[in-house]
């Protein structure tokens, strides 16, 4: 009997040594927080598309480095549409230049955790025009990315910064992209919808946007005794919008005081006490950067001289 005891507590002895080893074993995983960015996408099957792409972009290495970044992690449903959107059987179809682009925009060169995000925008590492593409955050009826794109999830500490999920694959702008993506610039989109300027402010460019918010048009609206931008045809719209262009992409460390010519005549550029256009419309945020020009807000609509 005690032979028997004696085996049967050598028996248990033996299991309990077995599963505290394989405990300690699966202890011994890396949490998240050891993992870097790319350790974790290239683990999670979620983003298996992701990780594809970050291998075929040559961006595995980067997201595994020292730093400390944030990237909006598309999932792989997220990928499915767009490449159904794009007509593209698989991310084989899309440019090597294209697919690093738009991956770039997904990524911020510092780490911002969603206590951190406040609305406004955010430089990216994708380059554009010898600088980087600017994106969105909003936070009407949940956090959004250019307006469109929804924050699915937040907050994943990695080892080399912090991944918030995404719904959407967010692609790099236009100026037009980014002035559609702005609640702000909803009277501005009106107007070069009707004065037939889209395809043209989607172009090549590059293009330098003095932007003129709702308020601007609507201190207009009321100094020119009209309701909104019905009561003004295409014809009128064309040479205030056009005088509201610059060519080249001329962010605001280019700003040099003096005229500068537009695509309707020329402005006058102050930048002492402040930066100003013209001496009374203030030029209020700057460098909002897209893939062909930059935008640069101003707080009152300019008038081209008769």
């Amino acid at each position: 009997m005690k032979k028997h005891n004696l085996i049967l507590a050598a028996t248990l002895l033996t299991g309990l040594t077995v599963f505290t080893s394989c405990e300690k074993e699966d202890d011994s995983r890396p949490t998240n927080a050891e993992k870097t960015i790319a350790e974790y996408v290239i683990g999670n099957p979620t983003f298996s598309t992701l990780a594809e792409a970050l291998s075929k972009a040559g961006l595995v290495d980067a997201l595994n480095g020292e730093g400390e970044f944030t990237v909006f992690a598309p999932s792989n449903a997220a990928f499915a549409a767009l490449l159904n959107q794009l007509g593209a059987a698989s991310l084989d179809d899309l440019p090597m230049e294209t697919l690093t682009s738009v991956l770039l925009y997904h990524v911020i060169g510092e780490e911002r955790k969603a206590a951190s995000l406040s609305e406004g925008y955010y430089s990216t590492l994708s380059p554009a025009q010898n600088s980087y593409l600017s994106l969105n955050i909003s936070m009407n009826n949940g956090v959004k990315i250019n307006n469109s794109v929804k924050v699915l999830a937040t907050d994943v500490d990695v080892k080399n910064g912090v991944i918030h999920f995404v719904d959407r694959v967010i692609l790099p702008p236009t100026v037009v992209d980014h002035a559609l993506a702005n609640e702000n610039f909803s009277i501005l989109v009106e107007a070069v919808v009707k004065a037939g300027l889209v395809e043209t402010l989607n172009g090549n460019g590059p293009f330098t946007i003095f932007a003129p918010t709702n308020q601007a048009f609507q201190v207009l609206f009321a100094q020119l005794g009209i309701s909104g931008i019905s009561d003004l045809t295409a014809e009128q719209l064309i040479p205030i919008l056009t005088y509201h262009v610059v060519s080249g992409n001329v962010r605001s460390t280019d700003l040099s005081a003096g005229s500068v010519e537009t695509l309707n005549g020329s402005i006058n550029i102050t930048l002492s006490p402040a930066p100003a256009i013209n001496s009374s419309s203030n030029i209020v945020a700057t460098d909002v950067q897209a893939a062909n020009g930059v935008i640069h807000v101003i707080d009152e609509v300019l008038l081209p001289s008769e």
